[in-house]
């Protein structure tokens, strides 16, 4: 007698509600702009990727890929610029290594579409799009400098010029390195790249206080937070030997 093969299993649907769906669809073009540059990805694939048919992707988001990765780049800014938050306790550049891991971890699940994300050139960049890429920036430098102490926190000042100069450049400076980060194989190690930014950081600070009242009040704030185990401790311990040898260019006491 021959066995009749037993029917596969009728998948049960549940109907989306309408964010719902919205938020399935943008998880699956993230997927994708994560991994491919913007301009590489179809709205059919969009559709694919997230198990639905085309016309319901164009129900969503009638202005097709555009629309599409406008709301994407607008949710993958978001979950970007969670990554500079962090609760105000502890040393500060133990709260700085904590938010680089995060953001590094981002970069790093991202990557390609990171990559172009931030290098631009895409035929569906516009005035938009940069406008939310610039947010972010505007709002990881507004992160670091509440954990500096400047910032609309309860109790603290507003940054001076030549602190949030400081502190936008360090930004760039993190965002220029992720990029090199990816074209370099993701080499050095995560890690080391953390620790070399978080110097970095406190080499601007450093530098920065040798002209500017506010930011050396930043640093000796800065510094009485600090552990004798920290980031700031192992860079000082690395930087004074090497600063001993400019002892002969410093004039006659």
């Amino acid at each position: 007698m021959t066995s009749v093969p037993a029917a596969p299993p009728v998948r049960a649907y549940r109907r989306l509600g309408v964010e719902e769906r919205r938020a399935q669809l943008l998880a699956a073009a993230l997927t994708l702009f994560a991994h491919r540059a913007p301009d590489d990805v179809s709205i059919d694939e969009v559709a694919v990727a997230a198990g639905v048919s085309r016309p319901l992707v164009y129900r969503y988001f009638p202005g097709g890929r555009q629309q599409l990765y406008e709301a994407a780049l607008g949710s993958a800014a978001e979950q970007l610029t969670l990554c500079f938050a962090e609760p105000a306790a502890g040393p500060p550049t133990e709260r700085v290594s904590r938010v680089l891991d995060r953001y590094l971890g981002f970069v790093d699940q991202h990557d390609a579409g990171f990559s172009a994300l931030l290098r631009g050139g895409s035929v569906v960049e516009t005035s938009r799009t940069s406008a939310i890429v610039d947010g972010v920036r505007r709002a990881a430098a507004e992160q670091i400098l509440l954990h500096l102490g400047r910032g609309t926190g309860p109790g603290q000042e507003p940054a001076g010029p030549r602190l949030r100069m400081m502190v936008r450049t360090w930004i760039a400076a993190v965002e220029a390195a992720s990029l090199i980060w990816l074209d370099e194989g993701k080499q050095p190690a995560a890690g080391d790249l953390r620790g070399w930014l978080v110097d970095h950081l406190i080499a601007l600070l450093a530098v920065t206080a040798a002209s500017d009242g506010e930011t050396a009040s930043v640093v000796a704030e800065l510094l009485d937070q600090e552990s004798a185990d920290g980031p700031a401790a192992r860079l000082a311990a690395l930087v004074v030997p090497v600063a001993g040898h400019a002892a002969h260019l410093l004039p006659p006491a």
